[in-house]
This record gives structure tokens, C-alpha cells and sequence, in this order.
């Protein structure tokens, strides 16, 4: 069957990597990677957060930047008009909150908390990656067709080369989660895997004599 996307020219030329990359994780927190919750425990999560540590490692040995965040508000009304329930339960300082242990094991260079769907919106991960002159975004983390999907856009937006690890992002449904991909990677990003993903971040650390 034809693409009909690609037949108009959608997706016909990849971002590449640029000069320096830095990886965003977004929203491994309990509420979305422990089973205990509701939104927690799915396998599409459960993958991408075993291949984000993968990914968080080498840059880290790297030296490249890794900011995560996750899903945190004040009170009920600090929150926007989600349509999840249970997104409306992620309080600060309950455990829900909290980064998955084993993220937060990884120590990322920055925790940022967020109430809208971008890890960008509202945050200063947009000025920290630029500080740190990253210009390619390496994005991870859950749900591949809300957050992952919305901090996708807005790297985008804000003029980084986005690099999405079809691995390193999960999603509660795997159709969602390959339909998403595909409309982002026509449009504003490339799909690659976690092994490019690391092999990208090794290639820099080489060019600036990184062990």
C-alpha cells in the first residue's frame, strides 16, 4: 500500500545527530513504572525504563547532560484540565511522585517537576540544555503518545535535533505507541534504538577525548 505521506515528501530527510547530545527522561516516576498504581506497570514502560538506564549510563560516562523529571502538582488546582484521573493524584511528596528507583539510582545531572505534558513547558530544561550547548535531544521515557510525544514537539520547537529510541519510550497501548512514532518521526524527529543512541553519545565523548 502506498505511504501516502511519503508520497508528498513527509519524512524524507533525517535529523541526524548534531554537535553535542543530551538525554531527557521523562515522567519515570512510580505512577506511571510501579504496578501498585494505577497508570503503573506497563510492559512498553517497563522496556523503555530497562533500556533508558542503558542510555543515562553512557552519557553519563560521557559526560553529556541528563535531565529527568516527572509529573508533580502542589494541590488539585495547580493542575491543568488533564482528562486522566489518576494523573490528578500525583501530588509533591507522595510516593507516586518520586522518580523510579532505579532511575533515580543513575543519579541525573538535574530532577525537574513539571505539570504540563512537556519535560520544556514551564521548565528550564529548554536553558539548561542550551547552557550546557547541547543541540541534539535524545528523548526517553513514558507515555510515548502524551508527554514523550508533547516534549518530542517542543524540542523540536525550540530548535534541538530530536533522537527518539523506539526502546527507550513506552506507552500503556503498543498501538498508540507505533502510530505515535511514526506521525513524529514523518514530521520532527528520528526513530532510532537504544544501541544508536549510545553509539551517537560514544561517537561525541571520542571527538572531545571523553573515556
Amino acid at each position: 500500500m502506498e505511504d501516502i505521506y511519503a508520497a508528498r515528501g513527509y519524512g524524507d530527510r533525517p535529523v541526524g545527530f548534531g554537535e553535542k547530545p543530551g538525554v531527557v527522561v521523562v515522567d519515570f516516576q512510580r505512577g506511571f513504572t510501579d504496578p501498585d498504581f494505577p497508570m503503573g506497570g506497563a510492559p512498553l514502560v517497563e522496556r523503555a525504563l530497562e533500556n533508558t538506564l542503558r542510555v543515562m549510563r553512557a552519557a553519563k560516562a560521557a559526560g553529556a547532560p541528563v535531565i529527568a523529571c516527572a509529573i508533580a502538582f502542589d494541590g488539585p488546582k495547580g493542575a491543568p484540565h488533564w482528562k486522566v484521573g489518576p494523573v490528578l493524584d500525583l501530588l509533591a511528596g507522595t510516593k507516586a511522585v518520586a522518580l523510579d528507583p532505579r532511575i533515580a539510582a543513575e543519579e541525573p545531572d538535574v530532577v525537574l517537576a513539571k505539570t504540563a505534558p512537556s519535560i520544556f513547558f514551564g521548565t528550564a530544561a529548554g536553558a539548561i540544555l542550551t547552557r550546557n550547548r547541547v543541540d541534539t535531544v535524545i528523548v526517553t521515557g513514558c507515555i510515548t503518545s502524551g508527554c514523550v510525544r508533547a516534549s518530542i514537539i517542543d524540542a523540536f520547537s525550540l530548535g534541538f535535533r530530536v533522537q527518539v529510541p523506539e526502546d527507550c519510550v513506552g506507552d500503556q497501548d503498543e498501538v498508540a505507541h507505533r502510530q505515535n512514532l511514526k506521525d513524529v518521526e514523518r514530521r520532527y524527529a528520528d526513530i532510532i534504538d537504544a544501541e544508536a543512541a549510545i553509539a551517537g553519545i560514544q561517537r561525541w565523548a571520542q571527538v572531545n577525548n571523553r573515556d
